[in-house]
């Protein structure tokens, strides 16, 4: 990886730096993309990270973790290596990490997306010689509608059952996806509460100045009486548990990339499926790719094989898989 990055078993190394991107095991100096379970773990000395994921950091790895915070494109040097961070678009705090070293360039995108949902600070292609993409939804089928018109069906959704005399309960990762549909909402239609958990992450990023509709979540001592054809996120765990069964009569709706293919709405058991995806869809990871003007681009978690593939037959672009333990939007619809 021009000598600057290589792969180790504890993650992706710079040993001029003596620094680790998104470590998946305890090292000393931790950079860190995104403040998502996968990207962010537990046990490492010292993380840097950008400001917006300070405090979900803090919460969910212990207030005492040793944690210093940048801002995009205020870059700092490590033993001669030059790194900087640069907006992602995948969630608020994302960042791309940018590490320059001898004249040459290497990124490392964590994961992203290429549309602006109003919420994070808009993807900024980053020229290199090498790129590491993630591929989550690197196959022809997955192809985004623009976020106005999956919100204009999910209000639409929301609207149908209130008039029908139902709650609506929708399924999102509690950091991410749950502030980008809290902030889209139609709040005409009615009242909107979430899970506790979403909650306390709104009230992180609340904290770091990220701008979240500032919505109530729902205590214990709630019943039914509280609920009156109004909308309730939550995440994905909470499909099925007991704690559902007071916003009865309701209907469920997910929001996940992986709507994108027929049948998965079903064998989750829900009553509808939005394709809301938090990371790039065919065209965005190409499109992106492209920007780089990279010569050499390694592939991390989702469909590597087949999207190498069309990197190098139909664009000319040296791809390389690489196995690291990145899951990017998990298929079971866990949290991350």
């Amino acid at each position: 990886m021009s000598g600057i990055l290589e792969l180790s078993p504890y993650g992706l190394y710079c040993p001029q730096a003596d620094i680790f991107i998104d470590p998946w095991k305890p090292v000393d100096k931790a950079l860190i993309t995104h403040a998502h379970a996968d990207h962010s773990r537990w046990g490492m000395k010292h993380y840097l990270a950008h400001h917006h994921s300070e405090e979900v950091m803090k919460r969910r790895l212990g207030e005492d973790i040793s944690i210093e915070t940048i801002h995009y494109n205020d870059p700092i040097t490590i033993n001669g290596v030059k790194i900087s961070f640069h907006p992602a678009g995948h969630i608020p705090g994302s960042a791309q990490i940018r590490l320059e070293y001898k004249g040459k360039v290497i990124v490392a995108s964590g994961d992203y997306k290429v549309e602006d949902d109003g919420l994070s600070e808009p993807f900024e292609p980053v020229k290199c010689h090498e790129f590491i993409s993630e591929c989550t939804f690197g196959l022809p089928i997955y192809k985004w509608e623009s976020q106005e018109e999956i919100f204009a069906g999910i209000n639409n959704w929301w609207r149908k059952n209130a008039s029908q005399g139902r709650n609506s309960v929708l399924l999102g990762y509690s950091l991410g996806k749950a502030q980008r549909i809290i902030n889209n909402l139609d709040l005409t239609i009615g009242k909107v509460y979430c899970h506790g958990a979403i909650y306390n992450m709104n009230q992180a990023l609340i904290a770091n100045g990220v701008k979240v509709v500032d919505v109530p979540k729902v205590d214990a001592d709630m019943d039914k009486s509280f609920f009156k054809e109004a909308l309730i996120i939550a995440p994905p765990s909470a499909l099925g548990t007991p704690w559902m069964r007071r916003f009865s009569p309701y209907r469920t709706g997910i929001c996940s990339g992986w709507m994108n293919v027929r049948g998965t709405r079903r064998r989750k058991a829900a009553d509808a499926g939005f394709v809301l995806s938090d990371h790039a869809d065919w065209n965005g990871l190409i499109q992106a790719i492209q920007a780089t003007e990279a010569e050499k681009v390694y592939l991390t978690h989702g469909n590597t094989a087949v999207f190498a593939k069309y990197l190098e037959e139909e664009m000319g672009i040296d791809a390389v898989e690489l196995e690291t333990l990145y899951e990017g939007e998990n298929s079971n619809l866990e949290d991350s």
